[in-house]
């Protein structure tokens, strides 16, 4: 088997319009597409009936693709987590993106509806920058900064 395309991940989400906003202005993602997935394939997905899905470009490449479950009625409503979803669960637990200057997309999180799950915000871990936050609907994202030094001013590590 080989592969033909890049990776494509898919969210289903409470507010895509509140999601679309933070994958795009702090991951820096770009809407590629939008779509509405009749209930014929949304159905099989698992996924109820259909779905208004938004597919997001990850600037290196890859997609995230945000799912909003459909009525008649219009949106179906998502259970929201109480806590941020744990990253020590059985199954996904995180999407990963690397990126070259971790600094203003710590800055630029919280901002954005999102919140740190660590403390510090900031950790080094084998040469690399990291860092865990919950998106505006809980689901952890890892930012992995490869230059490994130091933080700026202000931020701990």
């Amino acid at each position: 088997m080989v592969v033909t395309r890049p990776f494509e991940v898919g969210v289903v989400v409470r507010d895509v319009r509140v999601m679309e906003r933070f994958y795009c202005d702090v991951i820096g993602c770009r809407v590629e597409h939008r779509s509405r997935v009749p209930e014929s394939i949304g159905g099989p997905a698992g996924l109820g009936g259909e779905l208004v899905v938004v597919w997001l470009r990850v600037p290196s490449g890859g997609c995230v693709k945000l799912i909003l479950p459909r009525s008649d009625q219009g949106a179906v409503p998502v259970s929201p987590p109480v806590e941020p979803l744990s990253t020590g669960r059985p199954g996904l637990s995180y999407l990963t993106f690397h990126v070259d200057d971790l600094d203003p997309v710590v800055a630029a999180l919280s901002a954005a509806g999102a919140r740190p799950l660590s403390d510090p915000v900031v950790v080094l871990a084998r040469g690399r920058r990291i860092s865990f936050w919950a998106d505006p609907e809980g689901n952890a994202v890892e930012l992995v900064d490869a230059r490994g030094s130091d933080p700026a001013p202000g931020h701990s590590n």
